[in-house]
């Protein structure tokens, strides 16, 4: 099982897709059209162990309410994930249970050797 969760209107992301060359059986969601849900955002949880690990501190809502001054626990992140596409770091592609989350060089290169 394939799937590829980015954000239609982020140029990183779709670079990333194309970058990727993802497979045709890849299942490739775009999370503002469709948001996660909450079976997804647990499986995606399930390899990382984290909610934190899948959360965007980047995001202008992330920095309008202020929540990098907030101590935010699983619970909070998860909620804040399901809340808002935003709080999704992207893009995720999850390769039989394995996770890549983020756009950093390492996690590309790592999400590229997996689909090989």
């Amino acid at each position: 099982m394939k799937k590829f969760y980015y954000l239609s209107t982020c140029d990183t992301s779709k670079r990333i897709m194309g970058e990727l060359n993802l497979p045709a059986d890849a299942e490739i969601i775009d999370i503002k059209k469709t948001p996660v849900t909450e079976e997804q955002l647990d499986e995606m949880y399930g390899d990382t162990g984290s909610y934190e690990a899948l959360l965007n501190k980047r995001s202008q809502l992330y920095k309008q309410r202020g929540l990098k001054d907030v101590a935010l626990s699983e619970d909070d992140i998860r909620a804040l994930i399901l809340e808002h596409y935003t709080f999704l770091k992207r893009p995720v592609l999850v390769i039989n249970g394995k996770v890549f989350a983020g756009n950093s060089k390492k996690t590309v290169a790592e999400a590229k050797a997996a689909l090989q």
